[in-house]
């Protein structure tokens, strides 16, 4: 009979300075036990930035300012990862399959800047649109691997509003999906705080 894992069956880094040791179960219990609140908070900051800048600049300094803002999210995400204390490349951090996954979703959602960019070169106010959508897909094996809904929820959420505000707001396309997107980032931020605290 399988035994439920507990977090006391998990080596300490000190143990084990790879996940080799550790079985898949293993693995997703330890990366559950993350906070998963440093990206985010990065993103928040970013589209709130994003958002409150657009209506005061050109549509040439926006759309520069949205590749500029979006790219520069996982840089800001990892060195408030130090401050949130998940420490993203701590020397002594252990990398599961999961963290694995995680970066893998990332890259992911990049690979669809080789649809946005010909596109925006057509249409620059699809910019907003797109790189508001990419950006929320890695959320989707983010909830799976934590086995909890709020990463579903991001993204669906997420891409429906965007969808929907780009559509209802053509001269404020920027600070409407900004916006949106802030609301989105600040119930996902409280259930990850709440799911953090009650592991």
């Amino acid at each position: 009979m399988t035994q439920a894992i507990r977090q006391h069956d998990i080596p300490t880094s000190s143990q084990a300075p790879s996940s080799a040791t550790l079985t898949l179960e293993q693995e997703r219990t330890l990366f559950k036990q993350n906070r998963f609140i440093a990206m985010p908070l990065a993103g928040t900051v970013v589209w709130a930035i994003l958002g409150l800048t657009a209506p005061f600049v050109s549509d040439f300094v926006i759309t520069w300012l949205l590749y500029i803002g979006t790219g520069s999210i996982f840089y800001l995400g990892t060195g408030l990862s130090y401050v949130t204390g998940e420490r993203f490349f701590a020397k002594d951090k252990v990398l599961t399959s999961f963290d694995r996954l995680f970066f893998v979703g990332l890259i992911m959602s990049l690979m669809v800047f080789g649809i946005a960019l010909p596109v925006a070169a057509i249409d620059h106010t699809t910019v907003p649109l797109s790189l508001g959508i990419l950006a929320g897909l890695m959320w989707m094996p983010l909830s799976w691997a934590i086995q909890h809904w709020v990463g579903y929820f991001h993204t669906v959420a997420r891409t429906i509003a965007i969808v929907t505000v780009w559509y209802l707001f053509p001269e404020a396309r920027v600070e409407a999906i900004s916006a949106v997107i802030v609301a989105i980032y600040a119930i996902s931020l409280y259930a990850l705080e709440m799911r953090y605290r009650n592991l």
